[in-house]
């Protein structure tokens, strides 16, 4: 009976000691475990609660990645150098386009909210397919 506890005790010890180890191990950040860092973010803007989008380094490239709950997706690929280029300074003159009106109010600050004209629009054609008899 006490060679029984003894062996359990031990098998016990044995898994505790490697959970101990591997979790140390994984929480060592990435770029520390041997050789140089490829892999580190450059940017990251929160757009909502649950989605941003972060500008990552891969060697010598940048990935911009759109980043929600539920998914990473890719949106562009771009050399490293456009992204690190310096932001203008904040007193710079910046060039002034004027758009038509009809651009404005489509692709304007509030496209795609619910204050947006063309999104209301787009929801009464939709609905319209939905209800028309065929």
């Amino acid at each position: 009976m006490l060679e029984l506890i003894l062996r359990i005790f031990f098998s016990l010890l044995v898994v505790f000691g490697l959970m101990w180890g591997l979790a140390r191990l994984a929480r060592r950040p990435l770029g520390s475990r041997g050789g140089t860092a490829t892999l580190s973010v450059v940017a990251r803007q929160q757009l909502s609660r649950s989605a941003s989008v972060a500008v990552v380094r891969v060697n010598d490239r940048a990935l911009v990645l759109g980043v929600t709950d539920g998914q990473v997706n890719l949106l562009t690929e771009t050399d490293l150098a456009e992204v690190m280029e310096p932001a203008p300074a904040p007193g710079a003159v910046r060039e002034r386009v004027d758009l038509p009106a009809k651009h404005v109010i489509e692709h304007g600050r509030l496209a795609g909210s619910a204050l947006s004209p063309a999104t209301w629009r787009q929801t009464l054609d939709f609905l319209k397919d939905r209800t028309a008899r065929r």
